[in-house]
């Protein structure tokens, strides 16, 4: 390899240089001359009293867990294989429990009857009985019209639903979900 003489080697250290500060200068002018971001708008607050707000209850997580766990063993005390599914007001899945040798098809089934507890905040069984006058109420995505399913509520209203699917009758399903319910007030 060839060696290059000091006045090559500093000219092109020099060219270096040159391109260097060059792409750094251009960098800044970029930046000075690009326009400045708008001043975020200070956030608007409303009077807490404001008729147009409501307050809502929910169920933590811890509360959903206790629900579930306390379906699954009352379940497992009649040697039931079940999924448990503990949905919240919006019915978004909290907690699902498929226990041990519970069908593939139960999984979907808990939660649609949870959903379709906490929508219409009344146990499922008890929907069941309005398709004879409204049958098209089974159309309603996301729901499943089988006993199974309980709501949780707070001073009247629904904060949750409990379904069960899995039992041979949606009677036993509807009890363990009752269990869920229940243990919540322990």
């Amino acid at each position: 390899m060839k060696k290059m003489s000091l006045r090559a080697r500093v000219l092109t250290g020099a060219v270096a240089a040159a391109a260097l500060s060059a792409g750094t200068f251009g960098a800044i002018s970029a930046n000075a001359a690009a326009p400045a971001a708008p001043a975020a708008a200070p956030a608007q607050t409303v009077d807490a009293s404001d008729h147009h707000l409501r307050t809502t209850r929910h169920l933590t997580i811890d509360a959903a867990t206790k629900a579930a766990q306390a379906a699954l063993k009352a379940a497992e005390k009649d040697n039931q294989r079940v999924t448990v599914a503990v949905v919240d007001r919006n019915g978004t899945t909290l907690v699902t429990l498929r226990g041990d040798g519970a069908g593939p098809q139960s999984y979907d089934s808990a939660v649609r009857k949870a959903f379709t507890a906490v929508s219409w905040n009344a146990p499922t069984s008890e929907l069941v009985k309005r398709l004879q006058t409204a049958p098209n109420l089974k159309d309603i995505p996301g729901t499943l019209f089988l006993g199974g399913g309980a709501p949780v509520a707070a001073d009247g209203a629904p904060i949750a639903g409990i379904g069960v699917a899995g039992a041979p009758s949606g009677d036993l399903d509807e009890k363990y979900a009752q269990a869920g319910v229940a243990s919540l007030g322990k």
